[in-house]
């Protein structure tokens, strides 16, 4: 087993404060690129590989059958903020399925939008499932139950739905689609290595030179990402913003635990990153420090330096550290 590599460094002052290690891989249609770390680390994408489990709602015919919109699409593929953008495309597509937020199996959850969270507030009002930032996979997921005529359970292992799933998991990832735990959302996801996962990341890059079902229905979901990037997060995301700043070259899609996924048609490769210790500050400056390393950002765009490098400042303001990529990562 080959240990997990420096990815990101937090200074203050003139020391070395704390260390996140963690595996990347960059992959193309041929196999792994570039890696650091271990590259067969088993791992849990969580909810980075949302595009590959919004696959089948479009290739069973259901997305079509909906009228689904490149907006919906984004937001099956979403962890969204609960801003009234998501929360209100989520409300419409429920009613338009004659569904109701009962209908949900993820759970509620406290919006990360402020303006959302303060009108529950003030008018004491609990969070909904609706808020649940995973609401929108799975408004796709119960629009392919209605399409398939399966039953409620669908966020159960055995289910038509998460069945559909998992065989999409296994075809692009190559891992048997066997080993499994329940995400944040009760939805099943499945493990699969981090160069796994970024081979996935390539085969929906390289989707658009490919004409089978599959494909097609990847390049869509890809396509919705980048010209929806406020669908997939939200205002203050690393995700969105840094969509926005790679200017329709990456479809880019955070996870929980310090995983992070990228997608670059352009060139046709998919990146995987997995921090060992769960800390997203360090996957949001690793997949920024990939993504000036590709060519795709410019080390000094705003966000590059927003999520590649930031300063730490305290309480009062004062500059006490900064975060940047490890010594020789990415080289």
């Amino acid at each position: 087993m080959i240990e997990p590599l420096p990815l990101a460094e937090i200074w203050r002052g003139p020391l070395l404060e704390s260390l996140h290690r963690g595996h990347v891989v960059i992959a193309d249609d041929r196999g792994i690129r570039a890696a650091w770390g271990d590259p067969e680390a088993m791992i849990l994408p969580r909810s980075s590989c949302k595009m590959v489990q919004a696959l089948p709602l479009l290739t069973s015919g259901a997305a079509d059958a909906s009228g689904l919109t490149a907006r919906h699409l984004a937001l099956a593929c979403a962890s969204h903020n609960g801003a009234d953008i998501h929360i209100d495309l989520v409300a419409d597509w429920l009613a338009a399925l004659g569904l109701e937020e009962d209908d949900f199996r993820c759970g509620p959850q406290v919006p990360r939008d402020e303006a959302v969270h303060r009108r529950l507030l003030c008018s004491d009002t609990q969070p909904g499932q609706i808020h649940n930032n995973c609401s929108g996979k799975h408004t796709g997921f119960l629009t392919l139950a209605k399409h398939l005529g399966a039953g409620p359970d669908y966020v159960e292992i055995g289910h038509p739905v998460q069945a559909a799933v998992q065989e999409a998991f296994a075809e692009l990832t190559g891992a048997d689609g066997q080993t499994w735990a329940v995400d944040g959302c009760s939805a099943p996801n499945f493990a699969c290595t981090v160069s796994e996962l970024a081979r996935a990341m390539a085969w929906f890059a390289t989707a658009g030179h490919r004409g089978d079902l599959q494909s097609s229905a990847a390049a869509r979901l890809t396509q919705a990402m980048m010209t929806h990037p406020e669908m997939v997060a939200g205002e203050g995301r690393a995700c969105t913003e840094l969509m926005r700043a790679v200017q329709g070259q990456a479809a880019i899609k955070t996870g929980a635990e310090g995983v992070f996924v990228a997608i670059l048609p352009g060139k046709g490769l998919g990146v995987a990153l997995k921090v060992a210790d769960g800390a997203t500050r360090a996957s949001e400056c690793a997949m920024a420090a990939v993504l000036v390393h590709l060519g795709v950002l410019p080390a000094e765009h705003p966000v590059a330096v927003k999520y590649r490098s930031p300063r730490i400042t305290n309480r009062r303001g004062i500059e006490t550290g900064f975060m940047r990529p490890a010594s020789g990562f990415p080289g």
